[in-house]
């Protein structure tokens, strides 16, 4: 059986009302903003001022960030099974000072091989304080109302750039990239330490009985790998198009103010979009939806290649094209229990991500050499839409069909 009613799972998780933490939704709105802001989107800001000063190639230290959104995505399959036996607390609180260990290594940094070192122990501070052990945790407290926790802890987590990259650029006026930093390791320190210590201390309800009947390991299922390809051709597609938009808008004679609110407005959708998920969750299948989601990702980046102008019209792409983005976050945080239940979520949702979060770690530097070799950033838009909706068609292939004639699968 796929799907349990409402009050079976809820009294299943034993995360009704009464036991649900009250402290946890606001912290981890919070948490969220504070750790994706610092530990993510303060290196795009710092970057320039990291290879003036120290010399260091774009390039190199472009690729240290990207091996700790890698190393991130191969942590969480492990992470996902402490979360499932354990609970967020102990991961989360540990998450952050590794996060604050990593920025202030980062900071110090005499040379490449240290300043790698620091971003690959910032890899496990993403991989236990980012979404993956958020969603995981909410997902175990809230059941059967997890989808309103997750849309607004997605929502906050939206504001991350908007609060710290302009605040990033602020000390970076009056400070060097180094002294940065350290101010925002401490920042990291103060907001997430404690609150993660002080408000994830609820008891971990036990996992929900698994309902399947079959033997086909879900992990090792058919419909699961579908799955995995499909978000993983669609995370490749969606992260190329967000970092080759700019040097798009560029070609075309756009100025770098003009390309910048373009991406920053599809951020603004991006919120919206969120606020959307829940009505679209009750209306839709899961394979339906992940399906045309994936789909209009597909369509916007069409939009984009062969969209030369006016830039209102620009404008209006980049707005939808962040609803679809900020729908498809909420659609990989609910891809596991929509299918296959709550009882291994970290697990299952850290095995689902990992391929996708690679893809995405992997997209700028992909699409920034495709782009010369295809003839331009149009060319390049043009192939990655056909790879969204290549992952769309994969997509309507990965329903677990078997589960719904009750042919189950075991979570194993």
């Amino acid at each position: 059986m796929t799907h349990l009613n409402t009050s079976a799972r809820g009294a299943a998780t034993g995360s009704g009302d009464r036991s649900r933490p009250r402290a946890a939704l606001p912290a981890l709105c919070l948490t969220q903003i504070t750790s994706w802001g610092i530990v993510y989107y303060a290196f795009p800001v710092l970057n320039a001022e990291i290879t003036h000063a120290t010399g260091w190639p774009a390039g190199a230290t472009t690729a240290a960030f990207s091996l700790a959104l890698v190393l991130s995505a191969l942590a969480g399959i492990r992470v996902g099974r402490i979360l499932d036996r354990h609970g967020p607390r102990a991961v989360m609180t540990t998450g952050s000072l590794l996060g604050t260990v990593s920025l202030l290594l980062v900071a110090a940094a005499p040379n490449l091989p240290v300043f790698f070192a620091g971003w690959a122990l910032a890899g496990l501070a993403m991989a236990t304080t980012f979404y993956q052990p958020a969603f995981a945790a909410l997902t175990r407290w809230w059941a059967p109302d997890h989808i309103r926790a997750l849309t607004i802890v997605t929502l906050a987590g939206g504001l991350a750039s908007t609060v710290f990259a302009p605040l990033t650029a602020l000390l970076a006026e009056h400070l060097s990239w180094r002294h940065t930093y350290l101010v925002l390791a401490g920042l990291l320190a103060v907001l997430t330490i404690p609150t993660h210590a002080l408000a994830l201390r609820a008891p971990w309800p036990p996992a929900p009985p698994n309902h399947a009947d079959g033997t086909t390991p879900v992990a090792r299922s058919r419909s699961f790998w579908l799955l995995a390809a499909a978000f993983t051709l669609s995370a490749f597609a969606m992260y190329a198009v967000v970092v080759a938009l700019v040097p798009l808008l560029l070609e075309r004679g756009y100025s770098t103010a003009q390309a910048a609110w373009v991406l920053g407005l599809g951020g603004a959708g991006q919120t919206l979009g969120r606020t959307l998920y829940a009505a679209l969750a009750r209306r839709t299948t899961a394979t339906r939806r992940t399906t045309v989601l994936i789909t209009l990702g597909g369509i916007t980046t069409i939009a984009f290649a062969v969209t030369p102008g006016p830039y209102v019209l620009l404008i209006a792409v980049s707005v939808a094209a962040g609803m679809v983005r900020g729908n498809l976050t909420l659609l990989q945080a609910t891809a596991v229990t929509d299918r296959w239940g709550h009882t291994h979520y970290g697990r299952l949702s850290g095995l689902l991500a990992a391929p996708a979060t690679t893809a995405a770690a992997l997209a700028p530097f992909v699409g920034a050499a495709l782009a010369p070799l295809l003839g331009g950033y149009p060319h390049l838009f043009g192939l990655l839409a056909t790879t969204s909706l290549l992952a769309a068609l994969i997509a309507t292939c990965s329903d677990p069909a078997g589960v719904r004639r009750g042919r189950g699968l075991s979570p194993s």
